[in-house]
């Protein structure tokens, strides 16, 4: 089984759509692991394709605030500026799927999958030293988080922690890495709208365990179009800007 990894979606469906055309017919399930809202313009569309991908998911933090299942008081006020927008423009529906978005970690089919941190799912792990405590405690070889919108993660090799790094060429482009056993992996499929490490492609991952390899993608999308719509609709200027720069 090939699965799609989404993650740190926000809100962005033209990043969204680009992705899915770029590697079409090249997985068999999706999955996503929060932050399906947030930041982006296009919340009832994305929460759409979701569903209709008929998705394994569960919620971010922008989740719960955007359906107003927390309030978003530890936002600062440029994302709680979206996440009460968010709340408005959602329909019913989607608001109902948010609200029932279920907390990870969940298990499935040899992988562990949550938003930040396998003890707190609002925890970020950017470090060698944050992802320790989970690399030792996972149930599983792989764990898939999000969160930190950084493609990439950690390897426990005994007692070492190494530190996942990619090359992925540019335009649409992957970097396989392969799962060994007697290893832990962390891995973070990277933000498919919003990207934090200085790419402002797309980025995901495809996972087929039964093959022990995992390929980060990268894929290019009309940033311009979504910094349009949001500009329209009254988005705070620093979340339109960031986007050109993947920061």
């Amino acid at each position: 089984m090939r699965y799609l990894i989404l993650s740190d979606i926000h809100a962005n469906v033209t990043g969204l759509e680009a992705a899915l055309a770029a590697v079409e017919g090249k997985w068999d399930r999706a999955i996503c692991l929060g932050d399906v809202v947030g930041y982006g313009p296009d919340p009832n569309a994305v929460v759409d394709k979701i569903r209709s991908l008929d998705a394994i998911s569960i919620r971010g933090n922008h989740d719960k605030a955007g359906s107003g299942l927390e309030d978003a008081a530890d936002f600062n006020p440029v994302a709680r500026a979206v996440a009460h927008w968010t709340r408005e423009k959602l329909t019913p529906e989607n608001l109902d799927y948010l609200l029932k978005l279920p907390t990870g970690p969940i298990q499935l089919d040899g992988m562990a999958l949550v938003h930040g941190a396998l003890r707190d799912e609002d925890e970020y792990v950017f470090t060698q030293a944050q992802a320790l405590e989970g690399l030792l405690e996972a149930p599983l070889p792989v764990t898939f988080f999000g969160h930190t919108h950084l493609q990439g993660g950690f390897i426990l090799d005994e007692t070492n922690v190494e530190v996942v790094r990619l090359k992925v060429p540019p335009g649409v482009g992957s970097a396989k890495i392969d799962i060994a056993d007697g290893k832990t992996y962390l891995l973070n499929p990277g933000s498919v709208g919003q990207p934090r490490d200085g790419d402002p492609r797309a980025g995901f991952a495809i996972a087929e365990l039964s093959s022990h390899s995992v390929e980060f993608w990268r894929v290019p999308y009309n940033v311009a179009a979504v910094q349009e719509r949001m500009s329209r609709f009254g988005l705070p200027e620093p979340l339109i800007a960031r986007l050109a720069f993947g920061r």
